[in-house]
This record gives C-alpha cells, structure tokens and sequence, in this order.
C-alpha cells in the first residue's frame, strides 16, 4: 500500500509558531519532485513538541494541502495507548490515508504489551497503520516475532524497520512475506533493506533531495541495482551530514541554507555546534544545493 521513498517531513517554526505558510511550499517541492508520500508529525516533524492543538493542524493542514495527490502517513504514536488511539482518531478524521505510530517510549513495555498496544489501536481505528521501530530513540525493540503476530491485525500494513540491524530487517521480511510492507527507518539502509525485500524508506534525506531519494527507491522496486547503487553513494555524503547531530538538527538547518525555512528548533533542540554546520554546509554545496 504504501511504497518508494517517503519523507518524514519538518514542521518549519517562524517566531515560535507553525510556519504554515512554510510547510505548505515544502509539500508542493515534495510531490513536484516525485515523492512517494508525506509523513507529517513524525520524529523530523518535532512531534515530542508540539501540542496537541499544533499537532491536529499540521496533519489537517498537510491534507488539505496534498489533495489526494499522494499518501498522507500521520505520525500518531505515543507512549499511552489511550492518546495514540485519540491522535489517530484524528487523523482517520482528517483525511489521512494511514498512520505511522512509534513503538511506546520510556515506559519499556514488554513484546507482550507491545502487541497488545498496537493491536488496541487497530482494533479502535479502521485506518492502515504502519508500525515505527526505532529502540535507539524509545528504548523497546519490536522484536520480528511479535509484528510477525501483528499482522493479524487486517490494518496494519507496514512497519517502518529503524533498528540498524539488517538481520533483524531480514528476519522480518522471512517471517511475514508479503502480510506486511517492510520500510527502511534508515536513510543510508535504505537500499540493502530493499534487497532483502522491503519496499521503500520514511526518509530525512527527501526533505533536502526527493528527487534522488524517489528514484533511487523506484530503481530498487524495479531492480534496476546498478542504478540504485549509484545513487546510494551519490547520496551517501548527506546521509551522514544530516546525523551528524540528533535529527532533526542538521535537516533544518541544511533548509535554512538552502532558503526554504526559518530553520528555528524548540527546546530541548538546539543549533548545530559550529563545526559540524561548517561540515554540513561543505557537503551541500558539493551536491549543488547551495
């Protein structure tokens, strides 16, 4: 249902506030240039900071603004299961055509509790759900075994796979088939993932280069390997530049110089240290983008 390259998008800030104005302009440069999907609140999107209020209205707005033209993925995770199922409520509400919700962070539920966690929001919400994997942020591993028992769930349809482990991607792939979509949760693994059979990538890299990031994962679909390798390490400079600090740090700043956004964070983010915004800049400028 949901393939190819799909940018988990920024929430652009202008004097403390949603820049809509912003966000807007950065949807358009996405489909324009082929992407796949627009996962809005999403990790990149700063979700940990928006309010709820905020939250609501980037998913609308991000509706509102897409028209159909491709998949709307809210990000509606949350470590209470009460407030993941309110948030996408909202976003069935809204109009989005899935939702991607992050495995429930700090509280460290156990693979039982996870399941029981996803299956309530499937059984609560008749909309596709893509599981979030990501134990370097959340602290819990959704363990292959247990999205293998997911997949009962009709609804849930993918998991976006952020691990680092390939093994784990491929355990994944081997237990479940085709019962569910297998998204790479990691730019620069993006394409071994898709050889072993995952789909495509919920990428930070696309907010900067849809372009290269869709025709990379369309040449993996159609493999096309040759040509997806080319572009793996053509891409694999910014892949690194834009971790060189926790995202969405450098992702931001790398649109600010590129003139698309206010590249304001809240707190507890903050500004790139001044070395690594002298490295960061060096390699957009390398790729053209500046």
């Amino acid at each position: 249902m949901f393939t190819g390259s799909i940018v988990a998008i920024v929430t652009p800030f202008r004097n403390g506030k949603v820049d809509e104005r912003a966000l807007g302009d950065l949807i358009e440069f996405q489909i324009v240039n082929g992407t796949a999907g627009i996962v809005p609140c999403g990790t990149t999107g700063e979700s940990a900071t928006l309010s709820h209020e905020e939250h609501d209205r980037v998913v609308a707005l991000t509706v509102e603004v897409v028209k159909r033209r491709v998949p709307v993925i809210a990000g509606t995770g949350s470590n209470s299961t009460d407030e993941a199922i309110a948030l996408t409520k909202h976003a069935k509400q809204a109009g989005a055509d899935g939702a991607l919700l992050i495995t429930p962070y700090y509280n460290k539920p156990t693979q039982e509790g996870l399941f029981r966690h996803y299956k309530a929001v499937a059984e609560a919400v008749d909309l596709p759900l893509v599981l979030y994997n990501i134990p370097g942020r959340t602290g819990v591993n959704l363990l292959p075994v247990t999205v293998s028992r997911l997949t009962a769930c009709s609804n849930i349809v993918g998991i976006k796979e952020g691990s680092g482990s390939v093994q784990q991607t491929s355990d994944i792939v081997q237990m479940c088939g085709e019962r569910i979509t297998v998204l790479s949760g990691d730019d620069p693994l993006t394409l071994p993932i898709m050889a072993l059979g995952g789909k495509g990538v919920i990428t930070v890299t696309a907010n900067l280069l849809p372009k290269d990031m869709s025709a990379m994962a369309a040449a993996a679909l159609a493999n096309r390997w040759d040509e997806a390798r080319r572009l793996h390490y053509k891409l694999s400079p910014l892949f690194a530049a834009l971790f060189l600090e926790t995202n969405p740090i450098p992702v931001k700043e790398a649109l600010g110089l590129m003139g698309k956004i206010d590249p304001e964070l809240r707190l507890p983010l903050c500004p790139l240290l001044p070395d690594n915004r002298d490295r960061l800049t060096r390699v957009l400028k390398d790729y053209g983008l500046i």
